[in-house]
């Protein structure tokens, strides 16, 4: 089944209507709550009612709101559905170093494999490189070779001179899909017991989404080639191009392309399926690893594309 991903980007007043979303503007829309996946609140004007925060709990729908800078800055998760969530909680905190160590070498292993996936859709010379520094990644990643990837691999895609911490409209969208991703991550973590503030590589004391930012590595480069997709279609004028590619601000379409990324298709163990349900098989493979599994038991997602899940596959 292909969820939705709701976006609010103009006043309005959300409300529940028996069991569907009603969304007040110029006309009502109804949506059932059992077809969302996520609520994106993207303009100040909008009134939620608590029966609608309610359903959102119940349904297992991540909330998520924009801030002035149309980022999305916060995400209502469900509250511990799972019914063995304390015990969940006591495992994840007992993990042993080794296994956690082990467990982070997987996770980035993937990321750079599929980052040297994207590096190939572009022809760009930094694949094969990035290949040599998956095979080499060792328990805990002591050599940080996620790093070195990272150095190579965001200039080449995006760019010589190219830094994540500049104003551009290419880390604008960067940072929105990976807000969206992350907030799915830790939604998913949430429906089977776990603390997403309590990683297994990321262990910031302010950080309520640890765990969540492990688990979004693997799915980061998906974001990374629909942004480089969009901004090299808008510097060769091909349509479909970032319509605000010289601001930084993102635009309703640009912004409508990254939240589709969630019903985008990837490769998993068990075979394809959308990024929503991808993110659910790994929570759930991360729960079998805190329960005494093996960390090659990880289910990570391969990305394959920016094919859109149809039902009919």
């Amino acid at each position: 089944m292909t969820w939705r991903s709701v976006v609010i980007s103009k006043p309005a007043k959300l409300k529940r209507e028996h069991f569907s979303l009603a969304i007040e503007q110029e006309q009502t829309a109804y949506v059932p709550f059992e077809d969302v996946a996520v609520i994106v609140l993207a303009h100040r004007e909008i009134t939620v009612t608590h029966p609608v925060l309610a359903a959102c709990g119940e349904y297992g729908i991540g909330l998520y709101a924009c801030g002035d800078n149309h980022q999305p800055n916060a995400v209502l998760l469900p509250f511990l559905q799972h019914s063995r969530a304390v015990r969940m909680q006591r495992l994840q905190l007992d993990i042993d170093r080794p296994t956690a160590k082990r467990a982070w070498a997987e996770i980035v292993r993937m990321k750079i494999r599929n980052q040297a996936f994207v590096a190939k859709q572009f022809g760009l010379d930094v694949a094969d490189r990035l290949a040599s520094y998956e095979r080499r990644v060792r328990s805990g990643d002591p050599d940080n070779l996620e790093a070195q990837a990272a150095a190579v691999y965001f200039p080449a895609l995006f760019g010589r001179g190219f830094v994540r911490a500049q104003e551009s409209w290419v880390n604008a969208a960067l940072d929105y899909g990976y807000a969206v991703v992350r907030g799915v991550c830790a939604r998913s973590l949430v429906a089977y017991g776990m603390l997403p503030s309590i990683g297994l590589f990321h262990d910031s004391e302010q950080n309520a989404f640890n765990l969540a930012d492990d688990l979004i590595e693997p799915f980061r480069p998906l974001v990374d080639l629909h942004v480089a997709r969009v901004a090299r279609g808008a510097i060769s004028g091909a349509n479909g191009g970032a319509s605000n590619e010289n601001l930084f601000d993102l635009t309703p379409k640009d912004k409508a392309g990254l939240i589709a990324l969630l019903n985008v298709d990837v490769a998993m163990p068990r075979g394809v399926m959308t990024v929503l349900a991808a993110a659910d098989q790994a929570a759930q493979a991360l729960q079998r690893l805190f329960d005494g599994g093996s960390e090659v038991l990880l289910e990570l997602p391969r990305v394959q594309g920016l094919a859109q899940h149809r039902d009919d596959r």
